[in-house]
């Protein structure tokens, strides 16, 4: 599990950046505290992704890769995020749903890809 380690802290790195790219572009004041009030619903999310993954393909867990661990962890990041944002009383409209989809998929899936393609150009040479 060790090893999974610098995967987890990219996810949770990224989410954080979500959130910051999120915040300053609404020039919301109060940075760490607004900034942890924002994060802490996605960064559960990202959790619940973690841990579904792992229980669910034990064995075979592997963080590096799109299919299942990068699609699960994207999609419970984002519905479980929302979810703790409805609870908490935060925004959760439409648009936002729709721009927060599209960035954690490209931040979370994405770093996935790039690092299939990175690991099999790597291979070939």
């Amino acid at each position: 599990m060790k090893k999974y380690l610098p995967a987890l802290a990219l996810d949770v790195v990224l989410v954080i950046v979500f959130c910051a790219i999120g915040r300053r572009s609404h020039d919301e004041a109060n940075a760490l505290t607004g900034l942890a009030t924002t994060a802490w619903p996605f960064l559960s999310g990202l959790a619940v992704g973690w841990l579904a993954t792992i229980a669910l393909y034990r064995d075979k867990f592997d963080a590096l890769l799109i299919v299942p661990t990068g699609i699960v962890v994207w999609l419970s990041t984002l519905v479980v995020g929302m979810l703790l944002r409805v609870v908490s009383s935060q925004g959760t409209a439409f648009s936002f749903i729709i721009v927060a989809g599209t960035v954690l998929a490209v931040f979370l899936v994405g770093w996935r890809a790039v690092a299939k393609i990175v690991t099999k150009a790597r291979a070939t040479t």
